[in-house]
């Protein structure tokens, strides 16, 4: 397995930012593709938050699954909220203002990401409509981690000559796992999803099952001295699986089919940078859509009381919003809006 070392520069209002470098397990690929944007893209206008009709029913379906599950991953772990006024809110870029007051989130848990020892992005190969993946990604913005997503989609492979109908009228379709499916089998001689990596502690190896894979998280990146983790239910046994798998289905499943048109070496690419959560509504379809077309992404999670929300809003000189993605494959820069980001991948990386 090679290594590619990449850092992202931004430059916003004349100040050039360098995000921090992270060594990124990146698969057997001896370079990577030559891939360009859309002709003539032009990264869009920032948008007050709002919807178009066409919105709708995506936003609809991403807030049933939210409440399905209970907001899991919309806060971090010991998320708390201040209230900010006069001099005070300008020392918080990430203070959300309402009025003549701002509030201001944070973790009275969570230590920084460099003080757990989280110095590269966890590697999580997962399959998005899976229930037992969406637990672990949604722990993983609970506890603040960034992890770098290697989507396993189905891709259908037609029926063959002669194929047969099990008794119905239309042919069988074969269906088989794409994206880093076959990456996942090399390692491990299996195809099951969520399997977790952890480039910071390599004496671990990897793990299959969520619920072993959740352990493993809350007992190396949060103090359990400071919280009950009965705290939790919400994201472990039979109630997270039913609601996981209720919320899955509201998404009519999206994100579990590769892409007609993908390209073949989508899976080559250096990650694309996802600032978002797991619930979001808004930032649900892109999650998805860079899964459709098999794409590794390294998601920052921003949940609220997240440290990535300053960094963010630092990075940007702009309020706080999400979704947003930086991709170093073509070098655009970071932009949000769902909808357009959409477009944006689907134009860029398919044939």
């Amino acid at each position: 397995m090679k290594l590619v070392l990449f850092s992202l520069i931004l430059a916003s209002d004349g100040l050039n930012i360098e995000l921090p470098k992270f060594d990124i397990p990146f698969g057997n690929a001896p370079k990577t593709p030559s891939v360009s944007p859309p002709a003539d893209f032009l990264a869009p206008a920032r948008k007050p938050l709002s919807a178009n009709p066409s919105q709708l029913p995506s936003l609809l379906s991403g807030g049933a699954g939210l409440a399905l599950r209970l907001g899991s991953g919309a806060f971090v772990l010991g998320w708390k909220s201040d209230v900010l006024s006069g001099d005070s809110i300008d020392s918080v870029p990430s203070a959300t203002p309402f009025g003549q007051v701002a509030f201001s989130d944070s973790s009275t848990v969570l230590a920084s990401a460099e003080e757990r020892g989280i110095r590269q992005p966890l590697v999580l190969y997962e399959y998005e409509p899976s229930p037992y993946a969406r637990k672990v990604r949604e722990v993983c913005c609970l506890l603040d981690i960034p992890v770098l997503m290697k989507p396993c989609p189905i891709k259908s492979t037609g029926p063959p000559p002669e194929a047969s109908t099990r008794g119905g009228t239309t042919p069988y379709v074969k269906k088989q796992r794409a994206g880093f499916s076959d990456e996942l089998f090399e390692k491990t001689g299996r195809r099951t999803v969520p399997y977790l990596e952890d480039p910071n502690n390599p004496s671990m190896g990897g793990m299959f099952e969520s619920e072993d894979i959740i352990d493993y998280l809350l007992e190396n990146y949060s103090d359990q001295k400071k919280y009950d983790k009965k705290a939790l239910w919400p994201m472990r046994g039979a109630f997270a699986r039913f609601t996981a798998t209720l919320a899955t289905i509201a998404r009519g499943l999206a994100g579990a089919n590769l892409l007609d048109g993908a390209r073949a070496d989508n899976t080559s690419m250096q990650p694309i940078i996802l600032y978002g959560y797991e619930c979001s509504p808004f930032v649900k379809p892109v999650r998805e859509r860079l899964c459709e077309l098999g794409l590794p992404h390294i998601v920052v999670p921003c949940s609220r009381g997240s440290e990535n929300r300053a960094t963010l809003v630092e990075l940007t000189g702009e309020q706080f919003q999400v979704p947003q993605i930086d991709d170093p494959n073509t070098g655009v820069g970071i932009f949000a809006e769902s909808t357009e980001i959409v477009d944006y991948l689907t134009s860029t990386y398919t044939i």
